[in-house]
């Protein structure tokens, strides 16, 4: 697989704008960084051979969904071994309301970001789902109050 190192200024600029805008067609890309439509759609094509794009998917508006509350769980396992943390990784797979998580290194073992509808979907989903994860023995919980920002966007 390429690195950074090996995009030149028109494949930075074309991840720039897909970042913006995964939906914009290939003229209107292509008009952006002054070439020819066949010529950008072969870099987006090199770009995602070779894992610079890993995909395209539409942001939907949580509240509009009835999953407004955000969530982060920290996660500390009663053991840190292959088979539970298996056990854990495959489970945690399964539930939609899990939205990422995350190996960390520290004072716990996994961080989880989740989305429910409120405190009171809160309170079912950590006693039916997060206690019942393989392995689990301590969690901690932090509600988010404001999602002050809120990006996929990586630097450039």
């Amino acid at each position: 697989m390429s690195d950074l190192q090996d995009l030149d200024k028109i494949d930075r600029r074309i991840l720039a704008l897909l970042q913006q805008d995964g939906r914009i067609s290939n003229l209107k890309l292509a008009e952006e960084v002054q070439m020819s439509a066949t010529a950008v759609l072969e870099r987006v094509r090199r770009l995602t051979r070779d894992g610079f794009i890993l995909g395209y998917e539409a942001r939907l508006n949580p509240a509009k969904l009835g999953a407004q509350m955000l969530v982060f769980i920290e996660i500390l396992l009663d053991r840190t071994v292959h088979d539970v943390m298996d056990n854990f990784r495959a489970a945690v797979q399964a539930r939609p309301e899990i939205l990422e998580c995350h190996l960390v290194a520290g004072g716990f073992d996994y961080l989880l970001k989740t989305r429910v509808s409120d405190m009171a979907a809160y309170r079912e989903f950590i006693g039916a789902v997060i206690w019942t994860l393989p392995g689990v023995r301590e969690t901690r919980t932090y509600a988010v109050m404001e999602e002050v920002k809120h990006t996929t966007a990586l630097p450039l």
